[in-house]
């Protein structure tokens, strides 16, 4: 499989890799349980770590999005470290908070439904909750281990772009070159500006979008906008900034945000913040 191919369908290998992932660690955690107890003489019947694990895992899949969210906002970075570490300590008692109570009751009523004699208790949960946090916690820092290794893997495969300045590189506020220098395997090539369709934020990084390739920069919106605005492209959203030259429609929509339809046939989202501007530009 190509890269182009696997970019243009990444939603649902990022899905499929997940599933991948909570389906090891379920048969690997029920078969140390099922170890454990069978050790001890557990009168555990066979079928209730089966609950325990699925429950267990199956929040933490329902949990992973709102991970991504709360990453995208608070991405662990150099620049943001200082802010963006202690706010992911505090989500990760959000996120044991919503696992334990989620799990708890999936139990109660897989027990209830699978009409056991005895049901599922779990008395003075929140005198166990500690150590509960603690299992939580290492399940949270291992899924950011997972995000963060896979994003370095893909921009490492896509290629890094960089700025090709005419300058030094140490002024923030110089205008570019009309290129981006893009680095991928040990190779280096250019990218035209205006060969850039949209610009999408992603955590500490902004990904160019460049017909069906995808080109990472580490810059911020606010940065890069400010930087090309000049050269034809206009911030239409807090995550994203468009070329002008490829806008083939705005649609508005009865909420007052709209969507930009480019001729590459991609659909970027218009805030009511930046339609006026948008407007403006475009007559």
């Amino acid at each position: 499989m190509t890269l182009d191919a696997y970019l243009k369908n990444r939603r649902l290998f990022e899905v499929s890799g997940w599933l991948i992932y909570l389906l090891v660690a379920f048969v690997t955690n029920v078969a140390i349980v099922w170890i454990e107890h069978s050790r001890i003489q557990s009168s555990v019947e066979r079928w209730e770590p089966v609950v325990w694990e699925g429950t267990s895992l199956a929040l933490q899949g329902v949990l992973i999005p709102m991970i991504l969210w709360f990453d995208r906002r608070f991405p662990i970075g150099l620049p943001s470290w200082k802010r963006s570490v202690p706010a992911h300590a505090a989500f990760s008692l959000v996120f044991s908070l919503l696992h334990v109570a989620g799990m708890y009751w999936a139990r109660v009523f897989t027990y209830r439904l699978l009409r056991s004699d005895h049901g599922y208790y779990w008395p003075d949960w929140w005198a166990n909750f500690g150590y509960e946090y603690l299992k939580d916690f290492r399940s949270y820092i291992m899924i950011l281990v997972v995000i963060y290794l896979y994003r370095f893997i893909l921009r490492r495969l896509q290629g890094e772009a960089g700025y090709l300045s005419d300058g030094d590189d140490s002024s923030p506020d110089e205008t570019i070159s009309d290129r981006f220098l893009i680095k991928k395997l040990g190779k280096e090539f250019l990218v035209r500006v205006e060969d850039i369709d949209w610009i999408e934020a992603n955590g500490n990084y902004v990904n160019l979008h460049v017909e069906s390739r995808v080109y990472p920069l580490r810059e911020t919106m606010t940065g890069i906008s400010r930087r090309l605005q000049p050269m034809g492209f206009q911030r239409v959203h807090r995550s994203a900034v468009i070329n002008l030259d490829r806008v083939a429609e705005i649609v508005a929509f009865d909420t007052g945000d709209g969507e930009a339809r480019l001729h590459s046939d991609a659909r970027v989202p218009v805030s009511r913040r930046y339609r006026k501007d948008l407007r403006e530009r475009l007559t």
